[in-house]
């Protein structure tokens, strides 16, 4: 289905990667309803929407609207609102039930009862867990999460999968590697720019050097897969990964950022982290996904890891 000129339902718009997707929709002349309850994202974000084309925001919370009139007239629902912080879910189960599981369950409901056929989720390479083929494809299982984020994120993709196969639905499932690039609002990126501008003697990092070693890929390569994903799916429920080709560890990414900030003689202070030198209780240790299948449907990242960090920490610098 070609994402043009629909009537687009988007949750979580005013965030970091339903942002910048939003505004690719726009671009490409859809009509887009857009919800937040701008807990983690921003009004600034969206200060260009209406100028590009036809944008309508509703401020509010996924677990109390009522968004059945909202979303009677709309081909297509981006489920982008949810709690992407991964380390709270070791300190507060609740959080992730309820503004990821329970809002997707809600969302569902409503497409349901309204007749919307479509939904665009992003899921995450959380929900691996920690496998053992790397890189990583669509079809490897058991999937086994180690932190709470992934579990729910899991949860979300069987109801999604369940609902559309009961009552006629169809879905685009994005496992996505780490994302990074402008309006990010929270990773290792932001922290270590955080804490260099406070010190920039001295530098606190996570973990046992040299730290994990994950893949990145730039918010405007996501977007671009998104659209390619969607556009091209042939399953009812297409899972896709997004990703980039390479990893690297956090000692490098702590390299780019001190160069980015054009600091030197910085002290790097590992905290020795938990459970085998992770940053913290679920962190992944090993991250690459296998991205051949959304590959074969026109995509491929433009930015490898390295490229992808450099480009995120500058912008985030003229952002700060």
């Amino acid at each position: 289905m070609q994402l043009r000129n629909r009537r687009i339902v988007v949750t979580g718009c005013a965030g970091f990667i339903g942002s910048h997707l939003t505004e690719r929709l726009l671009r490409q002349r859809n009509s887009v309803v857009g919800i937040d309850n701008l807990s983690a994202g921003k009004h600034e974000f969206m200060q260009s929407f209406g100028k590009i084309g036809s944008f309508e925001f509703i401020e509010g919370d996924l677990l109390r609207l009522d968004l059945g009139r909202t979303l009677n007239k709309a081909d297509t629902v981006c489920h982008f609102a949810a709690n992407p912080d991964v380390r709270v879910g070791a300190s507060d189960t609740k959080v992730h039930f309820e503004q990821n599981i329970l809002a997707t369950y809600r969302i569902l409901e409503w497409m349901r009862e309204g007749g919307v056929g479509r939904i665009l989720f992003p899921s995450t390479s959380t929900v691996y867990g920690e496998p053992t083929v790397i890189p990583t494809p669509e079809t490897y299982g058991p999937l086994i999460p180690i932190s709470m984020y992934g579990a729910s994120k899991l949860a979300c993709e069987a109801l999604i999968a369940a609902y559309c196969h009961n009552f006629d639905l169809s879905a685009v499932i994005y496992r996505f590697a780490n994302v990074v690039g402008a309006r990010s609002t929270h990773n290792v990126l932001h922290d270590f720019v955080k804490k260099l501008k406070e010190n920039p003697r001295r530098l606190e990092i996570l973990g046992a050097e040299p730290g994990t070693r994950k893949s990145y890929v730039h918010v405007a390569d996501c977007v671009d897969a998104m659209i390619v994903g969607a556009e091209g799916a042939k399953e009812q429920v297409e899972i896709l990964n997004i990703g980039s080709r390479d990893r690297i560890a956090v000692r490098e990414i702590t390299d780019i950022v001190v160069d980015a900030m054009k600091l030197k003689d910085v002290e790097y202070l590992w905290t020795g982290g938990v459970r085998g030198g992770r940053g913290w209780v679920g962190d992944v240790k090993e991250m690459l996904l296998s991205i051949d299948k959304i590959g074969k449907l026109g995509w491929k990242p433009r930015y490898g890891s390295v490229e992808a960090i450099r480009k995120a920490v500058q912008e985030i610098v003229e952002e700060s």
